[in-house]
């Protein structure tokens, strides 16, 4: 039993340094941001992992870069029309390009899910080619939102068209429609991974995100990434979770002992 406990606690300090922490709400403000950037900085001070990013809007992204620099975590920021992706692709562009102006090391963008689903696959191709030549050097995250996708075949399918296009990682949802995140849906886009990287040797990292607030639904991820797509995958360049609560539950069993 202990032996459990022990490489339970092994897992959960990984996935704490797994995590982007996130604030997308309207309710935003500098000192809502602020806090968040304060509670991904607590964690080493405790002898804990920090996080690998936090998340926020491209209005604060530049705040979040000044109040983390020097941490080695990460600044992301949702851009091109979060949550819904309805408007003009040149607007959602602009957004993009702003965020990253302000320093945003990751962008988490989401696809256009109505034109998908209306058969407009060479749109989705050219939304996250056009967004990743923006992104630069920044990290570019595609979020899919799955529910909302409705099959495991349309889940597939745009996955494989996100990651030809450029994605870096594929994400699974935005966290603000249920479902969010399920392991079905993370099934079906590790196997996509798997599969693309045994053909190109290209690494394409995934991000499960809303609605995964307890470790225990966190571990049933890890478990999914490990058993998918392999060990490799157990690290921060290419596993992320995407939650707001997290932290504080994984934080709160490792310090209990």
């Amino acid at each position: 039993m202990e032996q459990v406990a022990d490489n339970r606690k092994e897992k959960l300090r990984k996935i704490l340094g797994f995590l982007d922490l996130t604030t997308l709400e309207g309710t935003d403000n500098d000192g809502k941001v602020l806090s968040l950037c304060s509670l991904a900085l607590s964690f080493r001070a405790k002898g804990l992992p920090s996080p690998a990013a936090v998340c926020v809007y491209p209005p604060f992204v530049r705040l979040a870069r000044t109040a983390l620099q020097g941490s080695g975590i990460r600044v992301a920021s949702v851009a091109g029309a979060f949550p819904s992706g309805q408007s003009p692709l040149s607007l959602r562009l602009g957004e993009v390009g702003y965020a990253v102006d302000e320093g945003a090391d990751e962008i988490d963008m989401v696809i256009s899910r109505g034109r998908f689903l209306a058969g407009d696959y060479d749109f989705l191709r050219e939304e996250v080619s056009a967004i990743k030549k923006i992104c630069g050097s920044a990290h570019l995250k595609v979020i899919l939102e799955t529910g909302e996708l409705m099959t495991s075949g349309n889940i597939r399918l745009a996955s494989e068209i996100s990651i030809d296009a450029g994605a870096d990682f594929i994400k699974t949802s935005t966290g603000k429609i249920q479902p969010a995140a399920t392991p079905e849906a993370m099934t079906v886009m590790l196997e996509v991974i798997r599969d693309y990287f045994e053909k190109t040797g290209r690494y394409i990292g995934i991000k499960p995100a809303g609605g995964i607030s307890t470790p225990d639904q966190a571990l049933t991820y890890y478990t999914l990434v490990e058993k998918i797509a392999g060990a490799q995958w157990l690290d921060s360049q290419l596993f992320r979770i995407g939650a707001s609560r997290l932290a504080t539950g994984i934080a709160g069993e490792l310090e209990a002992g």
